[in-house]
């Protein structure tokens, strides 16, 4: 099974996983990124990478995150792959601790 990002990359978009993924396997939005499952090979580099503590694979994922394995799969045919680290957003530290943040995702 694959890894997938959650709802605590939402509104921060820390991209220290990206750097150390050797398939380029996230893509990325406005606030947040995503996995695509049909190119993560399971290495699990990610998940101790980010800073948030957003990254779980699917058999680890809280209940709670379910719904953010379609939102991986979907938004991965949509966003650009991203192949080297950026800056945060600004505000990543303010909102890094913050739950129920699934209504501040940008899709667009």
């Amino acid at each position: 099974m694959a890894y997938v990002v959650t709802e605590p990359c939402v509104r921060c978009k820390y991209t220290d996983c990206v750097d150390v993924c050797p398939v380029d396997c996230f893509h990325e939005g406005p606030n947040f990124l995503v996995i695509n499952p049909k190119v993560c090979i399971d290495c699990s580099l990610c998940v101790d990478e980010c800073p948030a503590g957003a990254i779980f694979a699917v058999e680890n994922l809280p209940p709670k995150y379910e719904k953010y394995i379609n939102l991986n799969i979907e938004l991965a045919q949509s966003w650009p792959l991203i192949h080297a680290t950026k800056d945060p957003l600004d505000d990543a530290d303010d909102w890094v601790d913050i739950e129920d943040k699934f209504n501040e995702l940008s899709m667009s």
